[in-house]
């Protein structure tokens, strides 16, 4: 703020502020510049646990309603003078505006953008951390942390369904994420699926990168450490990473979370020319493309055992030729749509729209206006809606 008053401070064209939008009215009739934002899904529908779309939220207590109901207002009402809202996905897109309904403005969709040069990097094969992790046997490859909201319980049933199925005994998944064991869900996800898999009859392993600084304590168990059905992979390092999805021995990636507002592991796996297997909500409909079979590059199924078993029979049993096409196309896509550079693009495109609309209005008395209506919210807010729910 000192900074913006300054009558030295700097002149910007356009501010671009990223996922939290309460500096936006500030930037604009303080700072005298366009802003345009970049939104990556409204915390309002993130406050009382995961959001999935149709389904009617939990009633939250009073007190709840109290503290959180300023908080929602006042980011709606800033997220809405943006100049430009950029969403990260076309599902952020109209949640947000569904939720929103103050906001009036088209949101313009840009996709999160990854490296795509690290993920062609060449894999150092003596490393001890892709050694560790090494195997010539076909593999299932999950990346996601251990949180339950990840539901990667699916990939470990459809993985044995596919066993019984098929009855395949050289024949591996790997689930490999961040795990924080001080943190309740990590531990009881970790050991919840733990139990799956002994449950399954099937063996399992517990490691982590040999290179990891901060060893962390292996919860108990009867591990079998030498080749294992299910390898667990606790804080994969990104050498492992690459070496998974780059592996002639990666059949595919198994994307589990439903309702994801993005979701990158399924433009990971892409990049590298992997089939991949998701849910069939949220983000992943609009990076994976399931069909024609001539297009596709991957298969969104919803997330029951069995069907996403009879998928897997589908991607083991294609020929190296129909592997290679798909691979193809994948890797196509993953850079026209998903690349840094096609990132940087629509970020561009977006700015320079901000720009063309010329000066900033003098509405500073909006912005007061603002502040006394988010005081007031705390004040009236649990009165003006008792019964709403969230």
């Amino acid at each position: 703020m000192t900074r913006l008053l300054s009558p030295f401070a700097p002149e910007y064209d356009v501010y671009f502020v990223d996922q939290l939008s309460t500096c936006i009215p500030l930037l604009q009739h303080v700072g005298n510049t366009r802003v345009v934002f970049y939104c990556h899904f409204p915390d309002k529908l993130l406050a009382n646990g995961a959001f999935v779309e149709g389904e009617n939220r939990e009633q939250i207590s009073l007190l709840k309603r109290i503290y959180r109901f300023p908080m929602d207002w006042l980011e709606e009402t800033t997220t809405r003078q943006a100049d430009v809202i950029i969403a990260n996905s076309k599902f952020t897109a109209r949640v947000t505006k569904s939720y929103f309904k103050s906001i009036t403005q088209s949101l313009r969709v840009v996709y999160p953008g990854i490296n795509v040069l690290a993920y062609e990097s060449t894999v150092d094969h003596n490393d001890p951390d892709n050694v560790a992790i090494f195997s010539v046997k076909p593999t299932l490859v999950s990346l996601n942390r251990f949180e339950r909201k990840k539901n990667a319980a699916l990939a470990v049933r459809a993985f044995a369904s596919l066993k019984s199925k098929l009855a395949l005994k050289a024949f591996r998944l790997v689930l490999a994420g961040g795990y924080d064991p001080r943190l309740d869900d990590n531990l009881l996800t970790l050991d919840s699926l733990l139990h799956l898999t002994k449950s399954l009859s099937l063996t399992y392993n517990v490691i982590t990168p040999p290179s990891s600084q901060k060893p962390i304590k292996i919860p108990p168990g009867n591990m079998t450490p030498n080749d294992p059905d299910v390898l667990f992979l606790l804080n994969f390092t990104t050498s492992q990473r690459t070496a998974l999805l780059s592996s002639p021995s990666t059949v595919a990636l198994l994307y589990t979370p439903a309702n994801e507002h993005f979701g990158i592991g399924p433009v990971e796996a892409m990049v590298c020319g992997v089939p991949v297997l998701a849910c069939n909500s949220g983000g992943p409909t609009e990076s994976v493309l399931d069909g024609p079979p001539e297009e596709r590059t991957g298969w969104l199924r919803p997330p029951d055992t069995e069907v996403w078993a009879e998928a897997l029979v589908e991607i083991v049993s294609m020929s190296l030729s129909e592997r290679q096409a798909l691979s193809d196309r994948a890797k196509a896509r993953a850079r026209d749509l998903f690349s840094m550079d096609a990132m940087a693009s629509g970020i561009e495109d977006a700015l320079v729209e901000a720009v063309r609309m010329g000066d900033v209005p003098h509405m500073m008395w909006n912005m007061w206006m603002m502040i006394f209506g988010f005081v007031i919210a705390y004040i009236l807010g649990p009165l003006v809606l008792p019964s709403q729910k969230r």
